[in-house]
């Protein structure tokens, strides 16, 4: 059949399994809007900015696995896309993004709302196109679509020109294996390295299991969870890596990190073996290179082989699927019991438990770490949580524990602010039926609280907690630690948050104290729509523990217990 450009994009989309696409129009991509209509089995969703395009895509796509699709104008509306697909590609979220493009006829003139986008993105992409032939644009889109989901996936972005979109072609789609010189994404690791590191887990007297984000991605859940009570290893958690394996179980850990559990970084530091599955050794996990795990061996899988001694020297290094791998691994893992490396842990955990601030005194202070506990006992952790970034982030990790893979949603790698409520409302398309809770700090949330309106009009049942501290926590804290808190430029001028959701039509609620808290998430809940609550909360509280910029792993500024404050 003969197509336009246009129309040849969006049955390709068909075909790959799109169902949603979130988006702006203007002229360069004015076409494919104006197909749209010949699609309908396509929804599109109208953003505000085309960040929130990029953000709600990404927490699509980490929601459903699925690839989450953005579509945007040449020019500004291209440049606007690319925090959010940094953002992805810093944390390996399936993502094609579509960009209209000046005519080719005058590329290259500095013509109106022209960019060259493919060579802004190309060190923030997995891969990227710029279609000047409308005869490779099917090809194109399948291969993007194969390139964002296969081995580590990550951002693909597709510039096609206003002309090209216009043009007519006789439509093939193109059937077949994709092949791509050079592209062979690694599955099962080779024998003699799984032999490698059978013998060391075998033979290790205090291991411990790092699980990264691969476990949610690769479906490796259960394959870890088989391991680690096998050999009876327990199991920490990076940030991104929250819910791979239940943190009921009692084998799970807690995050690890710069504000990861003190036990966890304590056994990190202890342990004779580490067993790195799907994680990338970055510094906010290590801490200062030269100290971490000194006394461990070290086994690293990783799907992407350039990852694999890049950070952190290791023992054995396997290139592999990780549920893959595990499933190798298995069979040769003898079952093991390590009791006294588990109550020197445990010894750990319960120091922990007595600096803990859940439970003490406030005051009548509200901290934001209550805030987060409460919403976990009231949701049963159930929820689909989607996070700005800063100390609001660092005390859901540690507040909200994860039963399941893929509910933290949240920027790890980039850190980028103002993502949390565009990404909730991608994780709320992709999953209807779950609950999903927005949690943002008042900083981040005015980045992109635009996209209340988007929840607005498509009625969208999310709900959406604002912690408002009035300063930019997390770099507040820094000033105070480490600048004799002098809190240049962190301070917040904030709009009355309430009043602003009622402005977009969604109910709201202010929250100063903690016995209103459970009323509050519960209206929240109630409500068939957005809703948004602000949790006024300790403006110069801490979040414990801290492992300063380059410090040792071990080396945290701690809470004081009650009796040494």
């Amino acid at each position: 059949m003969i197509l336009t450009g246009a129309e040849i994009m969006l049955e390709c989309l068909l075909r790959e399994g799109v169902d949603i696409m979130f988006g702006y129009p203007g002229g360069a991509i004015l076409p494919f809007y104006d197909a749209m209509s010949k699609y309908p089995q396509i929804k599109h969703v109208l953003v505000r900015h085309e960040q929130g395009a990029c953000h709600m895509a990404d927490g699509y796509a980490r929601a459903t696995g699925k690839v989450g699709v953005a579509v945007a104008t040449s020019g500004p509306g291209a440049t606007n896309l690319v925090t959010g697909i940094a953002t992805a590609m810093m944390d390996s979220s399936p993502i094609v993004c579509i960009t209209g493009q000046v005519p080719r006829s005058v590329i290259g003139s500095d013509a109106f709302q022209e960019t060259d986008v493919t060579g802004i993105t190309l060190p923030i992409t997995k891969h990227n196109y710029l279609v000047s032939d409308i005869s490779e644009l099917a090809y194109v889109m399948r291969e993007a679509f194969y390139i964002a989901r296969s081995g580590r996936p990550g951002p693909v972005l597709i510039d096609v020109p206003k002309d090209v979109q216009n043009q007519k072609t006789e439509f093939v789609y193109p059937e077949g294996p994709i092949r791509l010189p050079g592209y062979v994404p690694p599955s099962s690791g080779v024998e003699n390295d799984i032999q490698a590191a059978v013998e060391l887990i075998n033979q290790a007297e205090r291991p411990i299991i790092l699980a990264g984000a691969g476990i949610g991605k690769s479906g490796a859940s259960e394959a870890l969870r088989a391991l680690a009570e096998k050999a009876q290893i327990p199991v920490a958690l990076t940030l991104l890596g929250k819910g791979g394996m239940s943190e009921n179980h009692p084998l799970t850990l807690g995050m690890m990190g710069m504000h990861g559990e003190a036990a966890v970084n304590y056994a990190i530091q202890e342990a004779d073996l580490l067993i790195a599955l799907g994680m990338r050794f970055d510094d906010r996990v290590t801490g200062n290179l030269k100290t971490y795990a000194p006394k461990a061996k070290k086994i690293h899988v990783d799907i992407d082989p350039s990852e694999i001694n890049k950070n952190v020297r290791v023992n054995v290094g396997i290139a592999g699927d990780v549920k893959t791998v595990i499933e190798q691994l298995l069979p040769g893992v003898k079952e093991n019991s390590h009791p006294a490396w588990l109550n020197t842990i445990r010894d750990w955990q319960e120091d922990s438990d007595e600096r803990d601030i859940i439970n003490r005194d406030t005051g009548g202070r509200l901290l934001a770490a209550q805030v987060i506990h409460d919403l976990w006992q009231i949701t049963g952790g159930n929820a689909i949580t989607a996070t700005d970034v800063g100390q609001h982030q660092m005390l859901e990790a540690q507040y909200y524990p994860h039963l399941r893979p893929q509910t933290l949603i949240t920027s790890g790698g980039l850190g980028t602010m103002g993502f949390g409520l565009p990404a909730a409302i991608g994780a709320k398309f992709g999953r209807p039926n779950e609950e999903v809770w927005a949690i943002a700090g008042d900083g981040g949330f005015q980045m992109t609280m635009c996209e209340l309106a988007t929840a607005a009009q498509e009625g969208l049942d999310i709900n959406i907690a604002v912690v408002n501290n009035g300063f930019l926590g997390m770099v507040r804290q820094w000033q105070e630690l480490f600048h004799e808190s002098r809190y240049n430029s962190t301070p917040m001028f904030n709009p009355d948050f309430v009043r602003l959701a009622e402005a977009f039509g969604i109910p709201a609620r202010r929250v100063t104290k903690r016995e209103e808290v459970a009323d509050a998430v519960n209206f929240a809940r109630s409500i068939q729509g957005p809703a948004l609550i602000e949790f006024v909360v300790e403006k110069e509280d801490m979040v414990y523990p801290m492992v300063p910029a380059g410090g040792d792993l071990h080396a945290m500024i701690r809470r004081p217990k009650p009796n040494e404050e």
